[in-house]
């Protein structure tokens, strides 16, 4: 593919002719169910509408949400044994920046009316004007939400025997009370001292500290006179600390497998903070061993939120990149994105992949069923996450610079640590300690405003 500067005069002519078919690639980090429903999407096109209006969409799984945005990266600075420059590619506001910068990202603007605009969820559309509030080069496609996602059949035994109540899920406080409760009665079961069970476990890390943050008090990262500006102050980062390390450390929340639904399968959690889109990888069932497992029950819970906090959630879900090239192959880009973000191609995605649909319309669990047949726990995903939208502000960060980079930052350096940490105080256990002696060497001031002074240092010095 070539970078063609087209003229004006293109601009409102369609190009595109059903004789003279016109192919366009589309990059993606879809996989399982997800990359699935839209493959077959995808043919559909083809099929139909592609084959009328003269477009041909290939779509291409690139890995990781992270090994695409680099392909996309490698190809646009023309590195060595890079493919060609796609037309399409999902995006996260980071790297649409760098795009951007790069002069690659088409404003999309121009290809829709008004009234196209305004059928789509306002919020989904305000992460698209990261440029300017005139632009859009991030269209919406397919988002999701966090969730609180429970193993219900174990949560009954331990609620039954405890009283425990699931209203204490509400807020990040309560958690925190919980799990120290079920570990408590775990620990009780077992004829070991401190040998206690994990509660609770976290996928995607940053979006607790940036999330978090912005409930207690403001960005983290906020934009003034064009600049980034690092909002960190001790008190509000020691609520995340005393709601996460602490008790990671003290054996209340774990993350031994690659996601939190890993550790549910194996019984080393009862509950995590997931992305609504992973509803399809929620088990089943609970292996302990090879002769030792039981089915258990999905439920469902709005994510939750500091006690005292503002009604923040985040919105995740990449949106699609249209980068520079012949018009006729923008024009085709455009027609694919309308045609698979109507309501009939939308709901359909959503249903397979737990994500949710970016239209006003669609964003209806009656039109949702209506459409398509829901198994029951998308169908739970999907009432849980609909609520969530209209009670809450949808949240994204502001992407800037070397925004991957600071997240990255925020994802690891408290998780890595706590996870670290809770190591030597297993080993502080087998000595002899009791827990308040295993953690107190971890949980005091000094060794927070360690991690503190360290982080913020991080932080400051990417935003330079």
């Amino acid at each position: 593919m070539f970078f063609a500067v087209t003229g004006c005069s293109n601009e409102d002519k369609n190009l595109l002719d059903k004789d003279d078919p016109t192919t366009i690639q589309v990059w993606h980090y879809y996989n399982g169910a997800q990359q699935e429903e839209f493959n077959r999407l995808v043919d559909e096109f083809n099929k139909t509408v592609g084959k009328e209006k003269g477009i041909i969409v290939e779509g291409s799984g690139q890995g990781t949400i992270s090994d695409l945005e680099r392909n996309v990266l490698d190809s646009i600075n023309g590195k060595a044994g890079a493919a060609d420059i796609p037309n399409i590619f999902a995006a996260y506001g980071d790297t649409a920046y760098q795009v951007d910068k790069l002069g690659y990202a088409v404003d999309l603007n121009k290809y829709f009316s008004k009234d196209e605009l305004s059928k789509y969820v306002d919020g989904y559309l305000e992460e698209g004007h990261f440029s300017s509030k005139d632009t859009l080069k991030i269209f919406p496609v397919a988002k999701s939400v966090e969730l609180f996602m429970l193993n219900k059949t174990d949560w009954e035994k331990f609620a039954n025997a405890t009283g425990a109540s699931t209203n204490d899920l509400n807020t990040i406080e309560g958690v925190t009370k919980v799990a120290e409760q079920y570990y408590n009665w775990t620990d009780s079961l077992t004829a070991a001292p401190n040998d206690g069970k994990a509660f609770f476990g976290r996928d995607a890390f940053a979006n607790y500290m940036l999330v978090g943050y912005r409930q207690l008090a403001t960005d983290i990262f906020s934009k003034k006179d064009n600049k980034i500006v690092l909002n960190f102050e001790a008190d509000i980062a020691k609520k995340l600390w005393d709601n996460y390390y602490v008790p990671y450390i003290s054996g209340y929340f774990s993350s031994s497998g690659k996601f939190r639904s890993d550790d549910i399968k194996i019984g080393n959690i009862l509950a995590c903070v997931s992305s609504s889109s992973s509803v399809t990888y929620f088990p089943k069932e609970v292996i302990l061993n090879d002769e030792e497992s039981h089915s258990i029950e999905l439920e469902t819970f709005a994510c939750p939120k500091f006690k005292d906090g503002k009604d923040y959630v985040v919105q995740q879900g990449a949106g699609m990149v249209v980068l520079k090239s012949e018009e006729k192959e923008q024009q085709a880009a455009v027609e694919f994105l309308k045609w698979f973000t109507s309501d009939k191609q939308n709901i359909a995605f959503s249903n397979a992949s737990g994500y949710l649909p970016v239209t006003k319309s669609a964003n209806d669990l009656d039109k949702i069923t209506d459409e398509v047949e829901v198994n029951e726990s998308v169908k739970k995903t999907l009432n849980t996450s609909l609520k969530m939208i209209s009670d809450n502000n949808m949240y994204t960060s502001v992407p800037f610079e070397k925004g991957t980079d600071a997240r990255n930052v925020l994802e690891t350096t408290m998780s890595n640590l706590a996870k670290q940490d809770r190591e030597t105080v297993i080993t502080n256990l087998s000595n002899g300690m009791n827990l308040e002696q295993a953690i107190s060497q971890f949980n005091n001031d000094t060794y927070f405003n360690q991690w503190y002074t360290n982080t913020k240092s991080q932080l400051e010095s990417l935003i330079k």
